[in-house]
């Protein structure tokens, strides 16, 4: 069967911030180019989570009288608090380093951002198509990308067509501008295509957990800004809190850890629920009431670890790229320059040839280099990665070396002892270094309840989206190696381990996918010491659905 095509000049993949800086700023500059942004989620914003905090002047060059009618969570930033947690009860207040400070900036939701900016891309002719995951890059006779593929909708698991099955479509476009975020499956495909990262360092991640509450009146300050490092985290995870105090007595809550993280049995979701037991933080939170809960990997590299942002017939931008600044807990803003420039040098060459060294000559890079070091060096822990951070924050980053960053996978230390088949510690095994856990009493008590909370939904039919090539892997090396980590670091218990009962009465492990959790973070993709899960889209329209994250 033909497949149908849609014929652009531009398709944008991915509506977050710089995939809809981009539209905007193009049509702006060339009302008559034909533009459309495709988005995997069933709304602009669904799949969208972050902080987040945002530094206004980009959004002020895109849409100079945006404050005239602001995003529908938009805070002005009034105070910031920088906490070392010592431990479950204990709290000591520290400098706040110069690259947190807010003032000026606002608390916003990015997904009501994107929801927000995605009518005034529409209001200058763009097509904006939610819903529409792409599966692939298209590409012409000569090997350039020459568009994306929109996969199927309404295949079962064993290839059949179910009723409503409709096909896929080719959009076909001069120039693909690849905004899907970080470690976007296109992307990541494209990157190891055309060999984008052979001349920097591997790229590392976090893993960002966030939950949006209720509380009851009178007790939120709005605008009051609270980052923590140190518990529940130990010292070896590079990590911390973030409390964002919104308006009509919201919260936003969340916790990041560093991918890189080495303990075989560390547990993020469960250490967020950790931190929300706090002494400084549950009489916060007691009361109140979830509105929205989910997950989501951060790209964390910096300028050592950017790929080559151009490749024949496409271009990477915003954190696609890698373009999050670290030290500020900040992406947003580079996101929405990097879309801006993009599309600006699109309009003056109609091309993405030269956008690489465009982008590294811009301040989008500048900001990148000053910082580069400061990730990295925590390495070596907390108490040496402060001391570094404030080293290359007293020189702005003119160190005259540039530290290393490794692939997240390889990380991991493995179980000592080894473990069995018969003693293999389970999803909630504890760490001997993992700080003393107390009883949890605020919602949601298990991952299955985050999963509620986050409001994901893919039709159980579907073909799972997460490919895991050697399941014998699993069953055996990674059992006794590191006791199936995935069971661990997924936030949505994608991954069990189970004991079928065989016809002799013996037991045999199996891997079992609950792929209808996913909420699409990527930490598995990432994370898996033997690079053996590959994360693809599913159908579009399919994944979390959060609201205001």
């Amino acid at each position: 069967m033909q497949r149908e095509t849609m014929e652009y000049d531009v398709v944008v993949v991915g509506a977050g911030p710089s995939g809809l800086a981009f539209a905007i700023r193009l049509k702006q500059l060339e009302p008559d180019t034909r533009v459309c942004v495709i988005e995997k989620a069933s709304t602009v914003g669904a799949h969208i989570l972050s902080g987040a905090v945002i530094e206004p002047a980009p959004l002020d060059a895109l849409l100079p009288q945006w404050r005239d009618s602001p995003p529908p969570i938009c805070v002005p930033a009034a105070h910031d608090e920088f906490l070392l947690l010592r431990d479950a009860r204990r709290a000591t207040r520290l400098p706040t380093p110069p690259q947190m400070h807010n003032a000026g900036n606002f608390i916003v939701s990015l997904g009501a951002l994107c929801a927000w900016l995605a009518p005034q891309a529409e209001a200058l002719g763009v097509d904006v198509f939610p819903g529409f995951a792409a599966a692939d890059a298209v590409f012409d006779d000569n090997g350039a990308v020459a568009g994306v593929r929109i996969g199927d909708m309404g295949v079962a698991k064993d290839g059949s067509h179910k009723p409503g099955y409709t096909q896929g479509i080719d959009i076909l476009a001069k120039l693909t501008v690849l905004a899907e975020g970080c470690r976007g499956s296109v992307s990541k495909t494209l990157i190891a295509k055309f060999g984008l990262d052979k001349d920097c360092d591997p790229q590392t991640y976090g893993i960002g957990l966030k939950e949006l509450w209720q509380l009851p009146p009178g007790r939120v300050r709005a605008g009051h800004i609270t980052h923590t490092v140190g518990w529940p985290l130990d010292h070896q995870t590079y990590g911390g809190s973030f409390i964002y105090q919104l308006d009509k007595d919201r919260i936003a809550i969340g916790l990041v850890a560093g991918l890189d993280y080495s303990d075989p049995l560390f547990r993020p979701w469960e250490a967020f629920q950790q931190l929300k037991h706090h002494a400084r933080i549950q009489p916060l939170l007691e009361g109140g009431s979830i509105i929205s809960a989910g997950a989501r990997a951060l790209i964390e590299g910096g300028i050592q670890s950017l790929p080559k942002l151009e490749m024949p017939g496409a271009i990477l931008i915003g954190d696609a790229a890698g373009l999050m600044n670290v030290p500020k807990i900040k992406g947003t803003h580079q996101a929405i320059r990097s879309g801006m420039l993009a599309a600006e040098h699109y309009a003056e060459r109609h091309a993405g040839t030269g956008f690489d060294a465009r982008l590294r000559a811009s301040n989008i890079a500048k900001e990148l280099r000053k910082v580069r070091n400061i990730r990295p060096g925590f390495h070596g822990g907390l108490w040496r990665g402060l001391a570094n951070a404030a080293w290359e924050t007293v020189t702005v980053g003119r160190s005259p070396w540039t530290l290393k960053n490794h692939a997240d996978w390889s990380s991991l230390d493995k179980l000592d002892p080894p473990a069995t088949k018969a003693n293999r510690p389970g999803p909630n095994a504890t760490s001997p270094r993992e700080p003393g856990w107390i009883e949890r009493t605020l919602p949601p008590r298990d991952r299955l309840a985050g999963v509620y909370f986050a409001a994901t939904e893919h039709d159980e039919d579907q073909p799972v989206h997460l490919h895991v090539l050697d399941t014998d892997i699993c069953v055996d090396r990674c059992t006794i190696e590191y006791g199936n980590p995935c069971t661990r670091y997924c936030p949505a218990s994608v991954y069990e381990m189970v004991e079928d009962l065989q016809e002799d009465g013996s037991k045999a492990l199996r891997l079992q996918i609950n792929s209808a959790n996913c909420v699409h973070c990527k930490t598995c993709d990432i994370k898996d010491p033997y690079e053996n899960i590959t994360w693809v889209t599913p159908e579009g329209g399919s994944g979390p659905n959060y609201q205001n994250l």
